[in-house]
């Protein structure tokens, strides 16, 4: 079993402060929190790191916000750091939220800036995921000012807005696009209640990308939560507003972050020596499992098991759009046709592990042109374009399809694929 991944990082500040974890936006790198360094490393040991692909970053997809947590945290045990305060923006303030969930006993104290429980929808990062694989990442890059930057602050600092264009464009699409899968599938609102850590929620006034409404189901929902919204700033709140989201912070980690340890904070603590591995010793009148034995598996109810399965990978393929418009048209007459296949098609051959989804989608689209089912190849050609084939691979998918199917099947598939491949690869604006 391969060893979990670091993050690349660097630290400012006292060598013996309490450590003070600070995380990045998507397409941005560490130098996001420049302005803010003079300051907090006069009362903590401030680390700032990279995500994967980012500001030179070793290029290791992340594909969840939990693994990207599970690196951080690695790094910081390589570190022999314990217990820790975070502040985090964006993607960071996701991290975040996974680590106050998943490692409570580590964060001390917690900031979300330009954060969400969920970031807008599942369909909308997978879509932007295939536009960066079709276009690369200019478009996004382009579009950067208008998503992080209010009108005025662009204008007036053009240098900073270059900055930043240059920053998501010199990113590496393949970890952008694995970023945007991870918050396609972040959504912690049913789980707020269990964070547990004093949290400060900051949101910029003008901000689009994450509005004040995130930011108020942030603090509904974590019990000891406050909001601070930031005047004339934008999602990238700690760029265009540096003073007061320094002075913000300041204040929250200095008045929420204390421990028996360390009168004003938490103290890094030497992380423990590895311990010899033992072979297990049996209980009483038990047996031990070893290598060669298996434990029997619990009994588990294979249908319910199977939908549950089966929505969630027809979810990741189709997109929750339309999966949600098949469900509000089902009634009683169409209910079990849609479980059939939510149960049957998707969660016992789209789960299989034989084949990966790219494969399963040459051979669905290959298969429903042949047919002529050219509602349902629609639909898959934008499934297959979140699956990760480009236009390309699609294009030969069909040329391939007309030698052994017929020119006029694949002459009407190529108008059906056009068409979605022009809608889903179109950069927004």
């Amino acid at each position: 079993m391969s060893e979990t991944k670091t993050l690349q990082y660097r630290t400012d500040g006292p060598e013996d402060g309490p450590l003070l974890v600070l995380g990045p936006s998507l397409g941005t790198t560490w130098h996001m929190w420049d302005r803010q360094i003079p300051e907090l490393s006069r009362h903590w040991r401030v680390l700032r790191f990279d995500l994967p692909g980012h500001g030179g970053a070793p290029a290791h997809p992340a594909p969840s916000v939990a693994e990207l947590a599970d690196r951080l945290l690695a790094t910081l045990d390589q570190l022999g750091v314990e217990r820790f305060g975070y502040a985090g923006c964006s993607i960071g303030g996701a991290i975040g939220a996974e680590l106050a969930l998943r490692h409570p006993q580590r964060v001390g104290s917690l900031a979300l800036v330009s954060a969400s429980p969920r970031f807008g929808t599942a369909d909308s990062f997978r879509q932007r995921g295939v536009v960066v694989r079709t276009n690369g990442l200019d478009p996004i890059a382009r579009a950067t000012p208008e998503r992080w930057f209010t009108p005025g602050f662009a204008a007036a600092q053009p240098a900073i807005v270059e900055w930043a264009v240059q920053m998501v464009r010199t990113t590496d699409p393949g970890c952008y696009i694995a970023a945007c899968e991870a918050l396609a599938a972040f959504d912690v609102r049913a789980e707020l209640s269990r964070i547990g850590v004093p949290t400060l929620v900051v949101a910029g006034a003008d901000d689009q990308v994450t509005p004040a409404a995130d930011a108020r189901v942030l603090v509904a929902g974590i019990a000891d939560a406050r909001l601070a919204l930031v005047p004339g700033a934008s999602h990238l709140a700690p760029v265009e507003q540096p003073m007061a989201v320094t002075d913000l912070l300041v204040r929250h980690f200095s008045s929420s972050w204390q421990s028996a340890d360390h009168p004003t904070g938490m103290t890094a603590i030497p992380a423990p020596p590895p311990k010899p591995v033992l072979s297990p010793v049996p209980p009483p009148g038990g047996e031990v499992v070893g290598p060669d034995h298996h434990a029997p598996e619990p009994l588990l109810d294979a249908r319910a098991d199977a939908y549950d399965q089966g929505i969630k990978v027809r979810r990741e393929v189709l997109g929750d759009a339309h999966v949600d418009r098949a469900q509000s048209v089902a009634d009683e007459f169409t209910g079990d046709f849609q479980d059939f296949i939510t149960r049957y098609a998707w969660g016992e051959v789209w789960t299989r592990p034989g084949i990966d989804r790219r494969i399963r989608s040459v051979v669905t689209l290959t298969a429903l042109a042949a047919r002529g089912h050219l509602d349902e190849l629609a639909f898959h050609t934008r499934a297959a374009l979140r699956n990760g084939l480009t236009p390309t691979e699609i294009k030969e998918v069909l040329l391939h399809t007309g030698v052994y199917c017929g020119v006029p099947t694949a002459n009407s598939a190529f108008a059906v694929a056009q068409r979605i491949i022009r809608e889903e690869t179109s950069p927004e604006g």
